[in-house]
C-alpha cells in the first residue's frame, strides 16, 4: 500500500526523529563493540522483531526484558530461547514463507515462539483468544499455518483445525505433549543464520460484525516508535506492565516497543481489576498498557480498595482498542492523576490519533491529535475534505497501513489515505472526535443518530456501569434506538429516558432500555453489537 508522499517526506524534517528519540532515552552511551554488533544484527536481520530482539540482546543483555507468572528472563536469554525454538520449529517443517498460528495469553510464551518465527523468515499468525472454535478452525483453513501453538486451556477449540503440527505453549501440569519448553531446552541455543526473507505479522481483526479477517504488517521500523513517542513520553528502561493483550494490535505495540526502549514486559495471563493495581505497585511499573474496558472495570471498584494502591510512580496509562466512554477518562484522573493517553486506530490503519491527558481534561471524549507524520482528513461520501467541525468519514495516512486482507480484500483509499471505517469531525482546537461505526449511524424520523453519542450521555449516568446502543428495524419510524444497560443500584427506565432527554435532542432517546448484567464483548473489550442488535 503505498504511502502518501508528504507523510514520508517529512518524517526527518527538522530532526524530529532525532529529538523524539532523544527525549525518550534511546539515543544513550553504549560501549562501540556492542553498537557495532547491534547495527550487524539489524543489518542481517531488519528492524522487525528478529532483528531488534537480538540487537537489544547485544546492546544490554543483562537488562531484564520479561516478568511473567514464571519468573524473569534477560534480553540474552529471550534471545537464546528464541533461537533454540527457531531449530526446533525448522525441524517440524517451518520454513520462510510458512505460517506459524498462535494463540496464548501474556506470557514468555507468547514472545519465545514470536522472535522464532520471525527468525525462521515465517509468518506469524496471533489468533484472538475469545474465538470460539468454529471461528477458529475457519481462520485456520483459510490462513493455513503449519504450526499452531497454543496454551493448554485451548486444547478442545483447537481439537477441530486442520494443522500439521500442534505445540502447547502454557501448561498446568505434567504432559506427554510437545512443549514449548521441551523444545527449547532439547536445541542449541547459539546464532542462526539470517533468514532470506522478513517475515510478516498478521493481526486479525476483532470480528465484532462478521468473521475475522487477517491483517498482514511488514516491518514498520523506527516510524512507527516515532509516531507513538511524539505525543506520548514512553522512556528507555522502564517497566511496563502490558495488561492489553499481545495478540491486539495494542498490546503487541509495546512488545515491539520494547525492542527499542529495552523496556521491562511486566506480564500477567489474566486481567483481573484489583490484581492489576497491586501488580503495578508491586513490579514498580512506570506505565501501564490497557484497553478501556480494564479502565472501566477499575473504576467500579470500591472507593477504599482505589485508594488502598499507590500509583505515583506509573507516569503513563496508554489505553486503546476502543473509545473511552462517558466520563471515564476524568475519573481515572481525578483518582490516579494526569497521565493518562488515549490512542485512537484500528488494524488495518494502527495509530491515528493521539489524546494527552490535556486533551482528555478539556474533551474527555476526544481522540486528540494525530501524531507525527501521520494524516487525517474527513471526506464526504465522494471523497472530498468536508470544513472543521463538519462530520464524516475519517480516512488516515502513514507508514503503518496494512498491506491489504490475507483472504483478498481491504479498506476504501483516497489519495493515499485509508478509511477507518469510523465517522468524526474535528473540533475547534483541532482534536479528533470519533462519532461511531459509518455503519452503525441510524435514520429515525429523518433524523441522523450516532449510537455513541447516546452511550456517552447514559455512561455519565452515576447509575449507569456499562452500555451499548444499537439500531433495529421499526414499522413507523425506519430505524429506532435500542440501548442496552448495566447499572448499579435501581434505576427506571423512564429516569434514564429523562437523563438523555435533558442532555440531548429529543429524538436521540432511545425508544427502548434493556437493563442486563453484563454487555457481550471480545477478549479486546469490543462490546459484540451484533449479539445485541435482534428483535
Amino acid at each position: 500500500m503505498p504511502v502518501i508522499p508528504k507523510v514520508r517526506a517529512g518524517l526527518d524534517a527538522g530532526g524530529t526523529t532525532l529529538k523524539v528519540l532523544g527525549r525518550a532515552g534511546v539515543l544513550r552511551p553504549h560501549s562501540p563493540l556492542a553498537l557495532a554488533r547491534a547495527g550487524v544484527a539489524l543489518k542481517e536481520w531488519g528492524v522487525g522483531p528478529a532483528g531488534g530482539f537480538t540487537a537489544a540482546a547485544r546492546l544490554d543483555p543483562h537488562r531484564t526484558a520479561i516478568v511473567d507468572e514464571i519468573g524473569s528472563l534477560t534480553y540474552d536469554e529471550v534471545h537464546r530461547r528464541s533461537n533454540a525454538l527457531a531449530r526446533a520449529l525448522a525441524d517440524l517443517g517451518v520454513s520462510s514463507g510458512d505460517g506459524v498460528a498462535v494463540m496464548c495469553r501474556n506470557h514468555r510464551g507468547f514472545v519465545d515462539v514470536s522472535l522464532a518465527t520471525a527468525k525462521l523468515g515465517a509468518d506469524i499468525l496471533y489468533l484472538n483468544t475469545a474465538f470460539a472454535g468454529p471461528q477458529l478452525v475457519e481462520v485456520i483453513e483459510r490462513e493455513r499455518p503449519r504450526v499452531v501453538v497454543f496454551d493448554e486451556e485451548f486444547a478442545g477449540l483447537l481439537a477441530g483445525a486442520d494443522v500439521a503440527e500442534r505445540v502447547l505453549a502454557w501448561v498446568d501440569g505434567p504432559t506427554d505433549e510437545t512443549t514449548l519448553e521441551s523444545l527449547i531446552t532439547s536445541y542449541a541455543d547459539d546464532d542462526l543464520a539470517p533468514a532470506g526473507r522478513h517475515g510478516r505479522i498478521v493481526i486479525l481483526t476483532s470480528g465484532t460484525t462478521g468473521t475475522p479477517k487477517g491483517a498482514p504488517r511488514s516491518e514498520a521500523g523506527v516510524e512507527a516508535a516515532v509516531s507513538l513517542l511524539s505525543r506520548m513520553p514512553l522512556r528507555y528502561g522502564w517497566r511496563t506492565h502490558i495488561a492489553a493483550p499481545l495478540f491486539h494490535t495494542w498490546g503487541f505495540a509495546h512488545l515491539a516497543l520494547a525492542m527499542l526502549l529495552g523496556s521491562t514486559m511486566v506480564l500477567r495471563r489474566r486481567f483481573e481489576p484489583e490484581a492489576c493495581l497491586a501488580l503495578a505497585e508491586s513490579e514498580r511499573c512506570d506505565s501501564l498498557v490497557v484497553i478501556p474496558v480494564m479502565l472501566q472495570r477499575i473504576m467500579v471498584l470500591p472507593e477504599e480498595t482505589l485508594a488502598s494502591y499507590d500509583l505515583s510512580r506509573v507516569q503513563v496509562v496508554a489505553s486503546s482498542g476502543s473509545a473511552l466512554p462517558g466520563d471515564l477518562a476524568l475519573d481515572w484522573m481525578d483518582h490516579f492523576g494526569d497521565h493518562l493517553y488515549n490512542i485512537y486506530g484500528s488494524t488495518e490503519v494502527a495509530y491515528a490519533s493521539i489524546a494527552t491527558p490535556e486533551d482528555l481534561r478539556a474533551a474527555p471524549a476526544a481522540a486528540g491529535k494525530p501524531p507525527y507524520a501521520t494524516v487525517v482528513k474527513i471526506l464526504d461520501p465522494d471523497g472530498r475534505p468536508l470544513p472543521q467541525g463538519e462530520t464524516g468519514r475519517i480516512f488516515v495516512g502513514n507508514g503503518l497501513l496494512f498491506e491489504g486482507y490475507t483472504g483478498g480484500g481491504g479498506k476504501e483509499v483516497v489519495d493515499g489515505l485509508m478509511s477507518t471505517g469510523d465517522v468524526g469531525r474535528f473540533d475547534d482546537d483541532g482534536r479528533l472526535h470519533v462519532e461511531g461505526r459509518d455503519d452503525e449511524m441510524i435514520v429515525s424520523g429523518g433524523e441522523n443518530v450516532f449510537p455513541k453519542e447516546v452511550e456517552d450521555c447514559l455512561m455519565r449516568h452515576d447509575r449507569v456501569v456499562e452500555v451499548a446502543a444499537v439500531g433495529v428495524q421499526d414499522a413507523e419510524y425506519g430505524e429506532r434506538l435500542r440501548a442496552f444497560v448495566v447499572v448499579d443500584g435501581v434505576i427506571t427506565q423512564d429516569e434514564l429516558k429523562a437523563h438523555v432527554r435533558d442532555n440531548l435532542a429529543r429524538f436521540k432517546v432511545p425508544r427502548e432500555i434493556v437493563f442486563i448484567e453484563e454487555l457481550p464483548r471480545n477478549a479486546t473489550g469490543k462490546v459484540l453489537k451484533r449479539e445485541l442488535a435482534t428483535d
